[in-house]
């Protein structure tokens, strides 16, 4: 916490909440070009898009209330800071805390307005400001009253400072030379480490998804719309395993239709995606009624399946359907597709 000059009416504390660990001017900022300034400890360091805040505490030495304003003073934009206050009125003997909000735009070191064409000026990251404490404004006993000045340095945020030793981060000109190998290396490590995603079908840019595609042998076709087929191809190679089995052609319809695979349900024709083979009782001498035996059982090789939606017209296409079957069935079963509308239910 830092004093300001004392008067007869009020006193000033400044408290920066983000102090520079390098002091420009010292160090190799001097072969950088950077002026030897002058500072203290009230200093606030600001990063572009990141807001920084400085305390102004106004304690009243008077034996009665007074009125205050505050107003900010520097060679900076005015639309870089803010005030705010718990009010305008300060009790006998009482104190008074302010916040001062700056923020510098996230693209002040892109920012091609900011750097002059002409090579002898170089873009300014230091400024002074300090803070006018009008008390009992608009009246007849008006005085106004200057905190200290205090510095703000604007620099480039890096987080490559924690790879160096503490020597080094008291040199105001490494942070800035760090800041060029950052942004020359960082997006190749945030890259690597973000590469499972890029290979996941679920999270692949759709620009990469052939290329996962062709790792599974899966063929995109165009009729599938893209998160059908982000399904499909992160489960080729289960759809491999299971194919011309109930559970693989079940899970293709699944991952088609959404419909739910209903493991837990014992009933098989319960299911949203049933699959039965009507098998009867056979002829068994012995067991077999008149009227009720069949030969073999049923039809040979035959299964149906039904899809049961609980919305009607939720856009099942009954030919890709059946086209689905068709590429997951033994080649010499037979089969029945029924798709029963809710409504009917």
């Amino acid at each position: 916490m830092v004093q300001s000059r004392s008067s007869s009416a009020i006193r000033i504390h400044l408290t920066p909440m983000q102090i520079p660990e390098a002091i420009p001017g010292k160090g190799l900022a001097a072969f950088a070009g950077a002026d030897s300034m002058d500072v203290t400890g009230n200093s606030l360091l600001l990063h572009p898009g990141y807001a920084s805040e400085m305390i102004v505490q106004v304690q009243n030495l008077e034996q009665r209330s007074i009125r205050i304003s505050l107003h900010i003073e520097g060679n900076f934009p005015t639309q870089w800071y803010q005030i705010g206050t718990e009010g305008s009125e300060i009790p006998p003997l009482g104190q008074m805390d302010a916040v001062l909000y700056f923020v510098v735009p996230a693209t002040f070191f892109e920012d091609q307005q900011a750097i002059a064409p002409d090579q002898q000026t170089r873009l300014n990251l230091d400024f002074r400001c300090l803070v006018n404490i009008h008390v009992d404004p608009e009246t007849d006993q008006e005085q106004i009253y200057k905190s200290q000045d205090f510095n703000l340095y604007i620099r480039p945020y890096t987080d490559y400072m924690k790879f160096l030793p503490v020597m080094y981060r008291e040199i105001d000109f490494m942070s800035r030379f760090m800041k060029i190998f950052e942004q020359a290396f960082q997006p190749v490590v945030d890259s690597f480490d973000v590469m499972w995603a890029n290979l996941d079908p679920l999270t692949s840019p759709r620009a990469l998804l052939p290329f996962v595609a062709h790792w599974v042998a899966w063929e995109i076709d165009p009729i599938w719309d893209l998160q059908q087929q982000r399904r499909l191809i992160r489960r080729a190679v289960e759809l491999y395993r299971w194919r011309g089995t109930r559970k693989g052609l079940r899970l293709y319809l699944h991952l088609y239709t959404g419909l739910p695979l209903d493991e837990n349900l014992p009933n098989e024709s319960d299911k949203h995606i049933s699959i039965t083979e009507p098998f009867g009782p056979s002829f068994i001498i012995g067991e077999a009624q008149l009227g009720n035996a069949t030969l073999s059982g049923g039809q040979p090789y035959h299964f149906i399946v039904r899809l049961r939606p609980d919305r009607p017209h939720n856009g099942i296409n009954e030919q890709l359907v059946r086209r689905i079957i068709e590429q997951e069935k033994p080649a010499f079963c037979t089969y029945e597709l029924m798709i029963e509308n809710p409504s009917n239910t």
